[in-house]
């Protein structure tokens, strides 16, 4: 079992920048892989980046290609999402999830969620 809890939202200016932090409970936070998405009203849940356990490997959406990093510290069981040069497109409830397979990109693929941030950016 682990439990996921997002922090680091809130309101900045187009242009600004954000991060994210996603704190896991548990000692087996390093055996997942993490992912974050986002939801705006109105839409589906949609992927946004992801990190292997090892940090090795890293996908991102092209909408946040070059503009958004994750990373993690497994020794803190935490994962990041920094977020440069936001735009008013990016307003979402962000959500950090955790998967068992090596890498995933999919919602379906993702064991445990957390319970989101919101993250809203003013043009």
């Amino acid at each position: 079992q682990v439990q996921l809890v997002e922090s680091g939202g809130g309101l900045v200016q187009a242009g600004g920048s954000l991060r994210l932090s996603c704190a896991a409970s548990g000692r087996t936070f390093s055996s997942y892989a993490m992912g974050w998405f986002r939801q705006a009203p109105g839409k589906e849940r949609e992927f946004v980046a992801a990190i292997s356990w090892s940090s090795s490997r890293t996908y991102y959406a092209d909408s946040v290609k070059g503009r958004f990093t994750i990373s993690r510290v497994n020794a803190k069981n935490t994962v990041y999402l920094q977020m440069n040069s936001l735009k008013p497109e990016d307003t979402a409830v962000y959500y950090c999830a955790a998967s068992t397979q090596l890498i995933a990109t999919m919602p379906a693929e993702y064991n445990y969620w957390g319970q989101g941030t919101q993250v809203t950016v003013s043009s």
